[in-house]
């Protein structure tokens, strides 16, 4: 089995047990499929494309784990999540913070996901290009779950509450878009260079 399978495979089981644990009985439903769409359209892309065009281990485990944080946001509401509630006692925040992290994964793994696609498909070489293109890739996909959650709240109004998550704050929105330009940011800084190891390696092992 290619490495590629074998790491969907793992991917799949995880996702699949998480979606069950959650799915039992999630704080508000419809705000659940909501948050967890992303994951279920993802997994049957992900299987489509892997003999195609097989990722990188690293951008694999980061959208496992983005997947995760979706998922678990979902089963209780951002605003509602346990560990946000920690985390707010512990650091003295005003806010359940979940959703800034949520919000920030949401910059850091499209940002390596662009990175990739933009390496090996669109064949970027120039490096500033390519962190400017991966920066713009990932705050455009922010702005647009900005408009979803606009569009939710005009089609379901008062009930788009839990989906939003806003906390009552008026900023809400550009600091959604803020902890996801601060993500694809220090996912270039930090991952790069793993990344682009990685796919050296990919290279040589996909090579005809």
């Amino acid at each position: 089995m290619a490495l590629a399978d074998r790491t969907l495979l793992a991917i799949g089981a995880i996702w699949a047990l998480a979606l069950i644990a959650s799915g039992i009985a999630p704080y508000d439903r419809t705000t659940w499929l909501m948050e967890v769409l992303p994951v279920l359209i993802a997994a049957p892309v992900l299987v489509a494309t892997r003999k195609r065009l097989p990722l990188t281990t690293l951008v694999y485990a980061l959208i496992a784990i983005h997947g995760l944080i979706l998922v678990y946001g979902g089963a209780y509401t951002y605003a509602r999540v346990p560990f946000g509630f920690w985390l707010q006692d512990v650091l003295g925040f005003a806010r359940n913070p979940y959703d800034r992290i949520g919000h920030f994964a949401q910059g850091f793994v499209p940002a390596m996901v662009a990175r990739e696609l933009l390496l090996r498909v669109f064949r970027i070489e120039g490096r500033n290009i390519l962190n400017f293109l991966v920066v713009c890739v990932a705050l455009a996909i922010s702005a647009f779950y900005e408009l979803i959650e606009w569009w939710a709240a005009l089609a379901m109004g008062a009930g788009a509450d839990e989906f939003l998550g806003t906390q009552g704050d008026v900023w809400d929105t550009q600091w959604d878009m803020f902890m996801a330009l601060t993500g694809a940011l220090l996912a270039l800084l930090v991952l790069a260079r793993r990344h682009d190891r990685q796919l050296a390696r990919l290279k040589k092992t996909t090579a005809p």
